[in-house]
């Protein structure tokens, strides 16, 4: 708690968003059609920087989810309107369709169940298809059978979460990183929340949108009972050769009683494969560590379903945290918590938001929507701007076009980024964001550079020196991923 006498300098807002992921970004993208003041408090240098950040990248269809539930709902939903709203934002989406891989009969008989629950849920077209298919949709797969979902995708979640995040902005949204909550209080019917660098600001309604720390955010607003448990999955990023390999989502048939669906082998919008996840309780809220059991473990899975993988394709690994509230004992899925509290009006919490959370995320920021204009008068702005346009990607241009760029500007002329094809223009797009982050993070996310093969070696001082000489940072504010991640601590000779 702190005193009402020290607030002399407080931010007012209508509404204060706790947390920049994808559900975070999509409420204030939403939110900001309308004549509010609305501020985005994170505690990290960016947003995106958990689960929304670190996942498969797929448009789930909704079949996995117990009929009747939020998840399911909003996850059905949430897919019939994805397309359209990557388009609105110019955000890369493919659709693919899934398979769902048996191995035997047990495997055959889940499937079969899984089809009838994701019909329930409103799911279209899913039905079962044999080996012969299943060779012709995914070549050099194994397995005897399995389960064909036409309507799942693949997508691209950090642009997905820039151009929520962006668009947000330009509409009006305040986002405030390096900002965390340390404090929340109650005052005059709303509340007035802290910053562990002493900030404060104070809102009619206050959203929860938290992941991973949304337990501990009801807990400090005076709501107590939530409880998250983290649970790992580990991630393999396979070079671009390996593209050919598959260009189609592939599970294996769902185990009863896991965490997650299944190590499982993801293409995605940059011509990667994704092997992964696993998924393992940890402690820690913030352990991002990549384990040797675990990678050891995903290589075996993926390979009973796609025996051509080989060690060499893989450049690269992640891991990303579910927030689940189901504990280890349980395992599975509980839904989703979605809703003003009682006891406490004006906190509307979310509340276990794990996959398919970004898949939902635009029916779950109407449904915050829809609970926050109980509480405000909503009035829809006359200037809201729906669109957005990403600067153009040099590598998937043609030849002509390139020429075209060049002509115009002659930093599209100079590769930064080897691996990538990233041009010096790319660059410097991705270091003039409209929300103002620089971490070497915040560049390799939106230009792409740093994530070939070579990790950053060509690129990464490149990039600097940027920073450094046309910015006018100081090699010591230089950070991979915001505070305590910092690349350099002096100078040598």
């Amino acid at each position: 708690m702190f005193a009402i006498s020290e607030m002399s300098s407080m931010r007012q807002n209508d509404i204060i968003i706790i947390g920049a992921g994808g559900i975070g970004c999509a409420i204030a993208r939403e939110l900001s059609r309308y004549k509010l003041s609305i501020t985005v408090l994170e505690k990290e240098c960016d947003i995106a920087a958990g689960a929304s950040g670190r996942n498969s990248a797929v448009v789930h269809a909704g079949f996995n989810n117990r009929p009747g539930s939020l998840m399911a709902r909003l996850c059905v939903e949430g897919n019939q309107g994805f397309e359209d709203i990557c388009r609105e934002l110019d955000v890369p989406f493919k659709n693919t369709g899934k398979i769902l891989v048996a191995f035997d009969d047990e495997d055959i008989r889940i499937l079969k169940g899984i089809i009838a629950q994701g019909e329930q849920n409103g799911c279209e077209g899913l039905r079962m298809i044999g080996e012969e298919e299943l060779k012709r949709l995914a070549p050099g797969v194994s397995g005897i059978a399995g389960m064909y979902s036409p309507h799942t995708s693949i997508f691209d979640p950090f642009a997905y979460c820039v151009a929520l995040a962006e668009n947000a902005a330009v509409n009006g949204v305040d986002f405030c990183f390096d900002s965390e909550v340390s404090s929340i209080c109650r005052n005059d019917g709303g509340f007035i929340v802290r910053t562990a660098d002493g900030r404060d600001f104070g809102c009619s309604i206050l959203i929860n949108s938290a992941g991973l720390g949304s337990d501990r955010i009801s807990e400090m607003a005076g709501v107590s009972g939530y409880r998250i448990y983290p649970c790992r999955g580990e991630y393999f990023i396979m070079d671009k050769v390996a593209d050919k390999l598959l260009d189609i989502p592939v599970y294996p048939a769902p185990k009863p009683g896991i965490g997650g669906l299944g190590v499982h082998l993801t293409p995605t919008m940059h011509g990667n494969i994704l092997i992964g996840p696993s998924a393992e309780y940890i402690d820690d809220r913030d352990d991002y560590s990549s384990t040797a059991p675990i990678m050891d473990k995903l290589i075996t899975e993926a390979s009973e379903l796609l025996p051509a993988i080989e060690r060499r394709f893989i450049i690269g690994n992640y891991a990303g945290i579910r927030p689940k509230q189901a504990p280890p004992g349980e395992g599975g899925y509980r839904d989703f918590v979605i809703k003003e509290e009682e006891t406490c009006p004006g906190l509307i919490n979310l509340i276990g938001i794990e996959s398919p959370g970004l898949t939902a995320s635009m029916p779950i920021a109407r449904m915050v929507r829809d609970i926050a204009e109980k509480k405000l008068d909503l009035v829809e702005k006359d200037d809201f701007i729906a669109e957005r346009k990403t600067p153009p990607r040099f590598r998937d241009l043609t030849e002509e076009e390139q020429a075209d760029l060049i002509s115009e500007d002659p930093e599209y002329g100079e590769i930064m980024c080897r691996c990538q094809k990233v041009t010096k223009r790319e660059i410097r797009n991705a270091i003039e964001n409209p929300l103002g982050v620089r971490s070497i993070t915040a560049i390799k996310y939106r230009a792409w550079a740093t994530t070939g093969r070579c990790n950053g070696g060509y690129c990464l001082t490149r990039i600097v020196d940027m920073l450094v000489n046309e910015y006018g940072m100081k090699p010591e504010e230089i950070t991979y991923r915001g505070k305590g991640g910092e690349l350099f601590s002096g100078e040598v000779k």
